[in-house]
This record gives structure tokens, sequence and C-alpha cells, in this order.
């Protein structure tokens, strides 16, 4: 089974409830936002990422990095197709392993991005995450937006992976980095609580929200509730936006304040602070 890969790296994970755990990263193409709000005034969309001429690249190294809009834009704008293959998973895995230091799982963490992960992807994973060279993973983090129901098929196969495979601490997770209107997409779309709910029954999860402003606080406040109400007790993480450093240091102090006011956790984005947000990290 193949799986169109976006981009496939060992660094260290730099969002989250793991932030600063070595990590390798599996970014899946395909996408059901475009997020084209972040960092535009309010009711505006970003367009610079149309700037770019996909013609000119052949591989994500040399792609610009975009101030505006979904950093990651190239891991579902179809223009940029030509630069993610589609492979498969026994290469994927072989991959994988000769990136790893001890070219064996350690302590390493796996995690599966996008784009949306949940996508079309479930049905590759389960062969992807019982190839021999995974036996000794323990943690695995899938990192999705929190909108993609799971299919039958992939929870049997989280509800059965540890009883049945002989490891039993593996350790799912689920990021779920949930968009709010400063993305520019819409509430409905967005924050879809039975979804998220659902998640977990097969792992824990928690809740992260990119920051821009003061306002954003009120909406995190209403769709922590509504996760709420229908049964969610999770972390919730507060994170500055900012795909380039120089809007992400305009704002980082400011969102940290904001999770110590009232009670949440702060993200930082440490692929910024250390490599400014460049492709690979």
């Amino acid at each position: 089974m193949k799986i169109k890969l976006a981009e496939l790296f060992y660094s260290i994970q730099g969002e989250g409830k793991y932030v600063g755990t070595p990590s390798v990263f599996l970014r899946t193409f395909g996408c059901n936002f475009t997020c084209g709000g972040f960092g535009m005034p309010k009711g505006e969309m970003s367009n610079e990422r149309f700037t770019i001429q996909p013609e000119q690249y052949k591989k994500y190294d040399d792609l610009p990095l975009v101030h505006t809009g979904c950093d990651s834009y190239a891991s579902w704008d179809a223009r940029f197709k030509h630069l993610s293959p589609m492979m498969e998973t026994s290469d994927i895995a072989e991959k994988i392993i000769d990136m790893l230091p001890n070219k064996q799982w350690k302590k390493e963490h796996l995690v599966i991005t996008g784009g949306e992960p949940l996508l079309g992807w479930q049905r590759a994973f389960p062969e992807l995450l019982l190839h021999e060279s995974m036996s000794n993973l323990k943690y695995i983090t899938f990192e999705t937006n929190g909108t993609q129901k799971l299919t039958d098929d992939f929870k049997k196969f989280l509800f059965n992976y540890s009883s049945k495979y002989g490891v039993g601490d593996t350790e799912f997770t689920f990021s779920v980095s949930a968009k709010l209107s400063a993305s520019g997409e819409s509430w409905e779309d967005a924050i879809i609580p039975e979804v998220v709910n659902s998640y977990n029954n097969y792992g824990q999860v928690y809740l992260k929200f990119v920051i821009d402003k003061d306002s954003d606080i009120e909406e995190v406040e209403k769709a922590v509730k509504a996760y709420k109400d229908f049964g969610l007790e999770c972390d919730v993480y507060l994170m500055p936006v900012g795909g380039t450093d120089v809007k992400y240091f305009s704002n980082y102090k400011t969102v940290a304040e904001m999770a110590m006011k009232k009670g949440w956790k702060y993200s930082p984005r440490l692929q910024v602070d250390i490599w400014r947000n460049a492709w690979g990290t």
C-alpha cells in the first residue's frame, strides 16, 4: 500500500505535550482546509502562496517560507503535488529506520502529520506500523485538525494493536490543532466535538490552538466548552501564530501570558525558535 508523502524527516518535536522529544515526522499530502486567514487582517485571506511558482522547485527544502496563511502550504496545494511521491509503506519504514540515530527505535517518537493525515491515509497506516522495523516503536502521535472520523477498520487496528501484536505499552496520542476563525475556516467546519471525543477511545487527546490576538481567547473558551459538553476533558495548549520568526517573536510572550491567566498550557514552536521554521524541521 502506498502513501503520498510530502515530507519525511528526523527532528525534535517543536509543539505541544512532547516538546523537545527526538521524533521522526511523516507528513502526508492533502488537507481539507487551507487556513488562509493566518496572519491576515480579520476577514482577509492570504494569497502569498500563489506568488510561488511550483515549476521552479524540485524539492521541499528549496521552497520559500510564507509569512501568512498555512506554513505547510506545499503539503496540500495541488500545484506542488509533484514534490510529494507515492511511496510503498515498506519503503517508508526502511527510510525511517535509516534516519534513527541507532538504526532502531529507542525513545524516539513517530509523528504522523500533514496536511491532514486522517483524510484517506488511515487505510495505509496499519501496514506501515506493522512493518517489522516498527516493532520497538512505542510512541505515535497523529497531528490532526480534529475534523476527520476514524474509519471502522482503523478503529479496530488501534484497539487491537497493543494486545494482538505484543507491544502493550504503545502510546497513541491525538494532537488536535482545532482551527479558530483566525485561520479563515468556519466554526461549523472546524469545531466538531463528537469527532474529537471519539479519538479519546483509542489514545490520549489534547487540544492546541494557534493564537493571533486577544480576541481569539474568547473563541478558545467557546471551543473548549463545546468539547467539554461532549465529554472531552483534556489539556489545552495555546501556541503563537507565526510561520516565520518575525510574526512569531512579536506574539509569543503575549500568548504565554494569556495561557497563564487562563490556567492553560503554553506551547512554543521550537522549529521557529531554532530553525526559523525551515522545511524539514
